[in-house]
């Protein structure tokens, strides 16, 4: 009779887990006090939503080519380049905090070249934790990855938001600090033995770059998750407002407001530990299309809310609920797409997934310069809830998604 261990996560593996934490540590809590600065030159929740859209542009410009290079060279080089250009900006953020700044518009631009960085970092980070992973431990990692993921969002925005305190220009450094230890890391890092494909003719290269499009267009189940979160984000994204929330619904200031935005990560990260342990395995697209809806609603009750404390509380059932959609998608579609094509499905997936945040920072901004703060968070929330009924109508596939396994390539073992 024969005793099947199970598979255990590499220490090459668990090690980056370390470098995730600190790349999300700074990048949530840094961007978290780049709002503060905003709201508190001007006042605009406008500027707010413009500055998501600064960060949102070069991702969704950048998907093509980041994810053709990210299957071509080798991704710790990629994503630690990308670190890099991270480290520059938070220094430049530090410089021009330091200058006693009367204008957003410098920092609009760093905040571009944020996104610059995280077009290329997004694709080759994930996809070089999934290569050097066995198939078998595959979901156990995204969930994995996920609390390391959300610890950065708990402690970064509490820690910036203290040294913000202290000192404003001083979280930027600790951020330029987080972002070189996690540099390190990654680029010593082993090799994942992958083969990289070879260098596309110039006729082919624009064809290749938009590859992982099509892929994901072929598939209604990968096409669905993928614009489920976009929109629900998209409507969803009140995280961008709470320099505003907090300053003019709930009376506090960063320190506050760092609390607030560690709520995200407090609810996500209980949520993502129990999923580490007992991952969601059936019935997930029921799942995700529950949960969902459920953070549509918990978007609502923060709209309406003048307590502190029943803010809080929505933000980690608002998180929590996330947690869940985002364990789903984020195993969904490294398990259905080859290792050869990985980087540019998951670029087009960094689109409709990671940069939507900042989409829907600039939808939330724009709509409350219309509809006021507490109008343009609630009507997130109802849209939501929405785009969950035609999805449920609309993409029965991914309605009736039970396991993993109905999305593994066929040529996959």
């Amino acid at each position: 009779m024969h005793t099947h261990e199970p598979v255990q996560i590499p220490l090459r593996v668990r090690v980056l887990f370390v470098a995730h934490f600190l790349s999300s540590f700074a990048m949530v809590g840094q961007v978290t006090i780049v709002g503060k600065q905003v709201y508190d030159l001007t006042g605009r929740e406008l500027d707010l939503g413009l500055l998501g859209l600064a960060e949102f542009l070069p991702v969704v410009v950048l998907a093509p080519l980041a994810g053709t290079i990210a299957d071509r060279i080798d991704r710790r080089w990629v994503f630690g380049a990308a670190l890099v250009v991270e480290v520059l900006a938070s220094l430049l953020f530090f410089g021009y905090a330091r200058s006693e700044p009367t204008s957003v518009v410098p920092i609009f631009l760093i905040a571009g070249l944020v996104g610059i960085a995280r077009a290329f970092a997004a694709p080759a980070g994930r996809a070089l934790m999934i290569d050097l992973s066995p198939l078998a431990v595959v979901a156990r990692v995204v969930a994995l990855k996920s609390v390391a993921y959300q610890a950065g969002i708990i402690v970064g925005p509490v820690a910036l938001g203290f040294l913000f305190v202290v000192d404003e220009p001083l979280p930027y450094l600790a951020a330029a600090a987080a972002l070189s230890i996690a540099f390190g890391i990654v680029v010593l890092s082993p090799s994942s033995g992958i083969r990289r494909l070879d260098a596309p003719s110039p006729g082919r290269a624009v064809h290749e770059a938009l590859e992982g499009l099509r892929f994901i267009r072929r598939s209604p189940i990968l096409f669905g998750a993928m614009g489920l979160d976009l929109f629900a984000v998209l409507f969803g994204g009140a995280i961008a407002l709470l320099p505003a929330i907090a300053e003019d619904r709930l009376g506090v200031g960063a320190v506050g407001l760092g609390w607030l935005r560690a709520a995200v990560g407090i609810g996500a990260g209980a949520v993502t530990i129990v999923l580490a342990i007992r991952p969601v395995q059936r019935n997930l697209g029921h799942i995700l299309l529950a949960v969902v809806t459920v953070f549509g609603a918990g978007t609502v009750v923060l709209g309406f809310s003048r307590s502190y404390a029943l803010a809080f509380v929505a933000l980690l059932v608002l998180s929590g609920a996330d947690a869940i959609s985002m364990f789903i998608r984020l195993t969904l579609v490294p398990l259905a797409t080859p290792e050869e094509m990985r980087g540019r499905v998951l670029a087009v997936e960094n689109v409709f997934i990671g940069a939507s945040n900042e989409l829907g920072a600039a939808e939330s901004g724009l709509t409350a310069a219309v509809m006021g703060l507490v109008g343009a968070v609630v009507f997130g929330g109802v849209c939501t809830m929405a785009v969950v009924a035609l999805w449920w109508r609309w993409f029965p596939d991914l309605r009736d998604l039970d396991t993993f396994d109905e999305v593994l390539p066929t040529t996959r073992e």
